[in-house]
């Protein structure tokens, strides 16, 4: 998702107990803040009601990695920065980049994966991408990276940049025809033409690095929890070197995306 443009937040500080290596001792359960609003395949309901997805198993597997207690905790997208700084939430980890702008203000693990933004449009679209969108309607997800790169880069291409609160929105304006082409993860476009209502769209172009892409997506912490962020940089780099990060990527993906 790569999510960006984060609303200003002052420093907080969480009360943890001691860390020695990758154990934390909390007295309740270290918070896990997912967006309430779906993100197949890094987070979504399954069938029975519950939590699941790449990121969600992934937070499962650097709690147990610290021997913590963890609860994943659905916010919505609009309030999660806040409910990080007042202690709703002791993490934010979804999708989010690490970005300059959002390191003035919150803490970053470091990214514990890296893919680039994609292009979808009809297969049988008369239009290149990006050289041909002159004069025609871009759909990405607001308070995203995606968004920020549209402005930044698109600015002069003379394409139209209409903004939603949420990614299936998006997905489904571009099937009902409301907008040409959207801009989003790839991992999560791939998944998405996969549907038997997209079987008519494709990937038609990668985005290049950028920086307003940033560095990577890692978790979101308040900039005071200097012990939480150690222990989960060991966990990242532990669930990344004996391979519970690839395998978890190759589930839902059919890749490794971990690392930078």
């Amino acid at each position: 998702m790569k999510r960006s443009l984060l609303p200003a937040l002052s420093a907080g500080v969480l009360a943890l107990s001691t860390m020695t290596a990758l154990t934390v001792n909390a007295a309740e359960p270290l918070k896990i803040g997912i967006s309430a609003e779906p993100y197949p395949p890094f987070t979504y309901k399954s069938a029975d009601g519950d939590w699941t997805g790449f990121e969600v198993e992934l937070g499962q597997a650097l709690c147990e990695a610290m021997q913590a207690d963890c609860a994943v905790t659905p916010t919505g997208w609009g309030g999660i920065f806040p409910a990080l700084e007042s202690g709703k939430i002791d993490m934010i980890m979804n999708s989010l980049s690490i970005t300059d702008k959002r390191k003035k203000v919150i803490d970053f693990t470091d990214p514990y994966y890296y893919t680039p933004s994609a292009y979808v449009a009809a297969k049988d679209a008369d239009f290149a991408i990006p050289d041909g969108l002159d004069g025609k309607v871009l759909g990405v997800q607001g308070a995203t990276t995606n968004a920020s790169y549209a402005r930044r880069a698109l600015a002069d291409s003379g394409v139209e940049i209409k903004i939603y609160d949420q990614q299936e929105q998006a997905n489904r304006d571009l099937l009902a025809g409301r907008v040409d082409t959207i801009l989003a993860d790839k991992v999560a476009m791939t998944e998405f033409v996969k549907r038997d209502e997209a079987q008519g769209y494709e990937i038609r172009a990668t985005a290049p690095r950028h920086p307003a892409f940033g560095e990577g997506v890692g978790i979101g912490l308040r900039q005071a929890d200097d012990a939480l962020r150690e222990g989960l940089n060991a966990a990242i780099a532990q669930v990344i070197e004996d391979g519970t990060c690839a395998a978890l990527s190759r589930k839902y993906f059919d890749t490794d995306i971990c690392g930078s």
